[in-house]
């Protein structure tokens, strides 16, 4: 048996045909569709990029324990679990993320892997001194404008490079039995950094500054007349995803692995392109449908099934799916569901799932209404991140962090590792003057406001949310002053 995954950041589930959008062009993502079997109602569990990772390797929720970082001496790693049994797991990836401090421990757990450079701010190419940039709106970056010197033809930009390693791959050892790929493109994140020709085929004039790379706030009134200009970008980007993924379909194609091979295509998280009148995914706001409600495509050679799928489905799944489809065992500590029968009859694998980033809002879905619970607190404490590997996102833990750390008891799922209980103050950058967290408890009805621009009141579906998360929580070993903070102790 054999398996693949495609994976891309920041893939908007509305901006893909097989989803209703009818002016992007994606035509490979509906040849995709064909084959496999849809899910209208994936969601995201932990957000952002890699706490959404390690969900992917771990089968849990990151958010309730830990902010951004990576991977822990306690985890269950779905690749390394692979190779420790005969099956060959292989990382391709032009996601720079991997590579900084938050993120160095993914990558050795597969059995090989290959890093593709060049995206957005990768330190990469060398440029002492100044660099003059051009004129821009947004976000434009020394780094990232020199690593666009080096990307200047599509076959040199780190999307194409990565592709092409996975298609390396299936000719070298599509003969071969017992392995997953996993070929991942930071495309389409931001910045979205296109060729023209891709870009031509939606806005064929334009005149204004470079406006390619968003902030994480409001649409300004300086950025409001290119909004579409940016969704224009993406789309170009997404059209380039796209004919990538044609590209591995192709020689699935060609070497009929379809017999027996499983393909997943998925992503980690959505990105707002002024819808709400917001960008990107920042945590000062709810994470609304277009962040959290993601694309996912599965094919099982086993059943073959193929069409719409309406079961609710997390990412936390995706690891013991391909565990099981293996024939090993799912561990313990690995809280997702086996997704075989889902895929191959529909069965539902639960009721209702939590998403969240550490030290935001926690939201429960049940696919019909979102329920976004903000923290009880103003000052949103207690929060603290329990790890034994102190680095956030591209930097050891400050000493001035660690310096009134403390030991936490082990967990549910730590093996019996006591953890540090550090102190979060990263919550503090979305803090107004007095120290008060900028988040509201919300309700909406997804079935009658998919757009969630109405928020609703309901106190009986809301009291049966918080029993949820508490039940999930519980589920999932969740500190004990995470109920405090989210006023939840009570229940």
């Amino acid at each position: 048996m054999k398996a693949i995954m495609i994976m891309y950041d920041s893939l908007n589930r509305h901006m893909l045909a097989p989803y209703g959008c009818e002016w992007t062009k994606t035509p490979n993502f509906e040849r995709l569709a064909e084959r496999c079997v849809t899910f209208d109602k994936c969601y995201v569990g932990s957000l952002p990029c890699m706490p959404a990772r390690r969900e992917i390797h771990t089968g849990r929720y990151n958010f309730l324990h830990r902010n951004w970082g990576p991977m822990e001496p306690y985890d269950d790693s779905m690749p390394e679990i692979l190779k420790r049994n005969g099956v060959y797991s292989h990382l391709i990836s032009d996601h720079y993320h991997y590579w900084e401090d938050g993120g160095c421990t993914y990558h050795n757990r597969y059995s090989s892997w290959e890093n593709v450079r060049g995206q957005e701010g990768d330190p990469w190419k060398g440029c002492v001194g100044d660099k003059v940039l051009p004129p821009h709106i947004g976000q434009c970056g020394k780094q990232d404008m020199v690593n666009r010197e080096y990307t200047d033809t599509e076959d040199r930009m780190a999307q194409s490079v990565t592709f092409r390693a996975g298609v390396e791959f299936l000719e070298r050892n599509h003969g071969a039995d017992n392995w997953f790929l996993q070929v991942e493109t930071f495309d389409p994140h931001e910045p979205f950094y296109v060729q023209d020709e891709d870009l031509m085929g939606f806005e064929t004039e334009y005149d204004g500054p470079l406006f390619d790379w968003p902030g994480y706030h409001r649409v300004t009134e300086e950025e409001r007349p290119y909004v579409q200009h940016v969704r224009n970008k993406y789309a170009a980007l997404l059209q380039m995803c796209d004919r990538n993924l044609g590209k591995i379909l192709d020689k699935m194609d060609e070497y009929n692995l379809w017999e027996d091979t499983m393909l997943i295509v998925n992503t980690d998280h959505g990105f707002m392109l002024g819808e709400h009148d917001w960008w990107a995914k920042s945590n000062e706001i709810n994470f609304y449908e277009e962040i959290v409600h993601t694309p996912l495509f599965i094919y099982d050679p086993r059943s073959r099934a193929a069409g719409r799928c309406e079961c609710l489905v997390q990412t936390i799944d995706l690891a013991p799916t391909l565990l099981e489809f293996f024939g090993l065992p799912v561990p313990g500590d690995m809280l997702g569901h086996v997704l075989k029968d889902t895929i191959a009859e529909g069965k539902p694998v639960r009721e209702t799932c939590l998403y969240g980033t550490c030290g935001a809002q926690i939201s429960c879905t049940d696919g019909h209404y979102a329920y976004v619970l903000a923290p009880a607190i103003k000052t949103n404490e207690p929060l603290y991140n329990y790890t034994l590997m102190p680095t956030h996102m591209r930097e050891m833990f400050p000493p001035k962090e660690l310096q009134e750390l403390e030991l936490s008891e082990p967990f549910s799922f730590t093996k019996g590792c006591r953890l540090l209980k550090i102190k979060n103050v990263e919550k503090r950058e979305y803090t107004n003057d007095l120290g008060e967290h900028p988040y509201k408890t919300l309700l909406f009805d997804l079935e009658k406001d998919p757009k969630e621009s109405e928020p609703i009141s309901n106190p009986e579906v809301e009291e049966y949310f918080r029993k949820e998360m508490v039940r999930i929580m519980k589920e999932n070993d969740a500190p004990k002053e995470q109920y405090v903070r989210m006023g939840l102790e009570a229940e």
